[in-house]
């Protein structure tokens, strides 16, 4: 069963090339999403086809960020899309489209604008400080994950920012159904054996 047929993974990992999926998703990352910045699009539209054939032969969920034009025409299944990519995408093509829904929040009027969209998940962030780009908001924090979740009751929740494995497990405990991560990863000495501590610190929430 993959995060497409139950609640979302409790371990939502970002990366920002194909070559991360061939490398971690066969050690059993069920939930991957796929963020490249500043690439021309005949190189994105290959990426994305090498990462959903390495996560359709290990029952993982792929996640397009942003392009979701090239998500429809590479018949994806899953699309994240930040506050001001939401502004300029058609939501009517991608709901016709089938493609699930995620959507970036930083502060209560995001969320709103986000819930409006009717996404398949919200994202909160930066929980914790993070060193992935400078942002202007604040770390919200585990409370505020809670009273989100409380807010949005049974869409699933994503916490992203400044995570590690112990902290992939509070904000679990805090009302979150999946903690993101990306540069605990990606900048670890072994992002192998990383991706295995997080699968173990993630494990009770599956």
């Amino acid at each position: 069963m993959t995060a497409s047929d139950k609640a979302l993974d409790p371990f939502y990992l970002i990366v920002d090339s194909a070559d991360w999926i061939e490398r971690l998703v066969p050690l059993g990352v069920k939930l991957v999403q796929l963020r490249i910045k500043d690439k021309p699009t005949s190189d994105i539209r290959a990426q994305i086809r090498a990462a959903k054939a390495v996560c359709t032969s290990h029952g993982c969920d792929l996640v397009i960020n942003d392009y979701w034009q090239l998500a429809l025409e590479e018949d994806c299944d899953w699309l994240h899309l930040g506050q001001e990519d939401l502004c300029e995408a058609d939501l009517g093509a991608i709901k016709a489209g089938g493609l699930k829904l995620g959507l970036s929040s930083h502060d209560g009027a995001e969320l709103d604008k986000a819930l409006a969209a009717e996404p398949d998940y919200v994202a909160l962030g930066p929980v914790f400080p993070t060193i992935l780009k400078k942002m202007p908001w604040a770390p919200q924090g585990l409370e505020k994950l809670g009273l989100w979740k409380d807010t949005i009751g049974d869409l699933p929740l994503v916490g992203i920012g400044g995570l590690t494995p112990q902290r992939a497990a509070e904000v679990l405990q805090s009302g979150a159904d999946s903690a993101a991560v990306v540069t605990d990863i990606l900048l670890a000495d072994s992002p192998e054996e990383r991706t295995k501590e997080w699968i173990k610190a993630t494990a009770p929430w599956r």
